[in-house]
């Protein structure tokens, strides 16, 4: 028998979901087809509506070999296993007579754990373990939500955090979860072959597709035992994501808390001796760290270095120890343990880790204003640790709505490891870079206005022309504004000036959870979302209720984020320009990413207003304007005035 043809079998997936076939969805699929049976690798850019999903899965579900999907948000991997997955397989099965299974796959402590369910979590101060049932009283939410859960646990199929709804607190969770460090294992435990998580990597052991997060895909990399099952062809969607989410798997961090826990927990299960070193060596931390002053540690000061090194000498002991002894009187000593054991470990690794003084780790000292002062470790890059261990053996397909950036996919290549496109030789993953278009006409459906007029906007202090211009704007549309701010501070200043000036209602990030947020947003034109950092990638609200996205200026990391600064000062010793490698790309990716909210149908038209001149008039100006969807650009307020209000009169006289 003949193979189906791409064209065929991305025809039938593409009806089975009821959509439409788009030219760049077909340039991707055939592009993906080729980048897998040559074993090479692909970074394509899909602009919203395209269709990515299908672009990928179809000519991976064609090839027949096993693939992993990596994406950063749960939305999307929600869309692939609940909605697209089971429409495409379905819609394939009679052409390639086969049916392809797949499966998702997190990691432990996104499942609940039948064993910490039905014995009870080991407890801090005392032996053995307390039933967190009896513990938290029924009328508290805590005790509601651990209620919900022991019934949740009779009906639920995958013990899926995420399939639990209404959610729960992270308090909660934490009573009936396990990570992998505090896992029993499956021989070992009473409940393993029940186990939700063991179920579910067995599930992935058999599937042809594999749905994963980054967070997991990092961990693959980085801890070097495998999670994943063995594939060919790697996926990562949203990979605009990935160095941030890998970034973020591989930084370690210490406070007196969680420091204070361990000693607890270990105290014991160890010889006395032991037990005292770590305590001894937790209070010396502790001391260091009620004088630290956020920001970055060059090298780490002598008073940090003892303590560190104390402590880590200290865990080291406990270690063994806790390998060494049992102790019969405590019950299920094996649970509280192995908890015990995971503590202790975490804080020798950081410790060990920062002592040692990597040149490629950069330290800093944190300080939160409910948690207190942290000490944190995070590698310099991550770009060569991605070449190494993603590029090596399987072929890479990375997609995202935004990766090409300033013009080319060079910057975005650049952080994952990759040498400029085109450069050849024996050690260097060879890919190729595809920008597939978008189905929409951004120079007729999006105006891109600079306030070209405003004062460049400072580190600190009140903008108030900007608050007028915002006011002006808002106005003018009617609502049906998406505010996009740099910072909490602003965003909440925005949100009181405008409540105290107009009776459209203004929604703040914070104010209730996001998910209903964005729900009432869209739900009524009038209103406007104000906020922060999730909403300039999260909010997907088509139609008359987003017509002005609002970005109040251009969101270059803050000057003293320890870790930005750090990678922009070694770009620049090696002879780079730091500023744009580092500062103006997070800027230009976060810009593409939030002027992508505006149009996100057919139907849609809008203006995204940047409060921010430099966005005109700086050299790097153009670099960012051209990572940005090719809207009609202009820096006339009054134009842009009239253009919201004729949208948003159209919009008011539409059936």
């Amino acid at each position: 028998m003949t193979k189906p043809s791409l064209p065929d079998l991305l025809h039938a997936a593409v009806t089975a979901v009821g959509g439409t076939e788009r030219p760049g969805q077909v340039s991707m699929a055939e592009a993906v087809a080729e980048a897998v049976d040559d074993n090479a690798h692909l970074l394509v850019q899909a602009g919203t509506g395209t269709g990515k999903s299908l672009g990928y899965l179809v000519p991976a579900l064609a090839h027949g070999e096993r693939v992993v999907v990596a994406t950063a948000t749960l939305a999307l991997q929600r869309q692939l296993v609940e909605r697209d997955l089971p429409r495409t397989v379905d819609a394939l099965h009679p052409l390639l007579r086969r049916r392809p299974q797949f499966a998702m796959l997190k990691g432990r402590s996104n499942y609940l754990c039948l064993h910490r369910l039905h014995e009870g979590v080991p407890q801090d101060e005392e032996e053995g373990l307390f039933d967190q049932f009896e513990a938290a009283a029924p009328s508290s939410k805590l005790g509601q939500d651990l209620l919900r859960l022991r019934d949740w646990s009779d009906d639920t199929e995958t013990g899926d955090r995420d399939d639990l709804t209404p959610g729960v607190s992270d308090r909660a969770w934490a009573q009936v979860s396990v990570s992998s460090r505090e896992c029993l294992g499956a021989s070992k435990c009473a409940y393993g072959a029940e186990c939700f998580a063991e179920t579910a990597r067995e599930r992935a052991k058999l599937a042809d597709v594999v749905v994963t997060n980054h967070a997991l895909l990092a961990i693959d990399a980085i801890e070097g035992a495998p999670v994943l099952p063995k594939h060919e062809v790697l996926i990562v969607d949203e990979a605009h994501e990935l160095v941030s989410r890998v970034t973020g798997v591989a930084t370690g961090e210490l406070t007196p808390g969680q420091v204070n826990r361990a000693v607890r927990r270990a105290a014991k299960l160890v010889n006395e001796k032991a037990a005292d070193a770590l305590l001894t060596a937790s209070e010396g931390f502790e001391r260091v760290m009620e004088l630290a002053l956020p920001g970055r540690l060059e090298e780490v000061p002598e008073d940090l270095g003892y303590a560190l090194m104390a402590l880590r000498d200290a865990a080291r002991t406990v270690i063994s120890a806790l390998g060494g002894t049992r102790d019969k009187s405590v019950q299920d000593e094996d649970a509280v343990r192995k908890q015990a054991m995971a503590s202790v470990e975490s804080i020798h690794s950081v410790a060990e880790r920062i002592t040692q003084g990597s040149e490629y780790d950069v330290v800093w000292y944190e300080r939160h204003d409910r948690f207190g002062a942290s000490v944190r470790v995070a590698p310099l890059s991550v770009s060569g640790l991605l070449r190494e261990k993603l590029f090596a053996e399987r072929s890479v397909v990375l997609t995202s709505a935004t990766l090409k950036l300033g013009g080319d996919f060079n910057g975005v290549g650049a952080s994952l490891g990759l040498a400029p496109e085109g450069t050849a030789g024996d050690d260097i993953p060879q890919w190729k870079g595809l920008d597939v278009g978008s189905p929409f006409d951004y120079p007729k459906q999006g105006i891109l206005y600079v306030a070209r007029h405003l004062a460049t906007p400072g580190r600190e202090g009140s903008r108030s022309d900007m608050l007028d211009e915002l006011a002006e704007l808002v106005d003018a549309a009617g609502g049906r504004t998406l505010g996009l701010f740099s910072s909490m501070r602003a965003a909440q200043a925005a949100a009181e000036e405008l409540r105290g000036r107009q009776d459209k209602p203004i929604l703040l990030q914070g104010e209730e959870t996001l998910g209903e947020l964005i729900k009432n947003f869209a739900a009524d034109p009038e209103t406007c979302l104000f906020g922060t950092l999730s909403l300039w990638q999260g909010v997907d609200v088509p139609g008359p209720s987003c017509q002005l996205v609002i970005m109040d200026r251009i969101p270059f990391p803050r000057p003293d984020d320890p870790l930005m600064s750090a990678r922009q000062k070694a770009v620049e010793e090696a002879g780079g320009n730091g500023f744009m490698a580092v500062a103006a790309t997070h800027a230009a990716l976060l810009m593409a990413q939030g002027a992508g909210r505006l149009v996100r149908a057919m139907g849609d038209k809008g203006v995204v207003a940047v409060l921010d001149p430099r966005l005109a008039n700086a050299r790097y100006g153009s670099y960012l304007r051209a990572s940005l969807p090719d809207f009609w650009y202009t820096t006339d307020r009054n134009q842009a005035r009239r253009s919201l209000a004729a949208i948003d009169a159209a919009a008011k006289a539409a059936p």
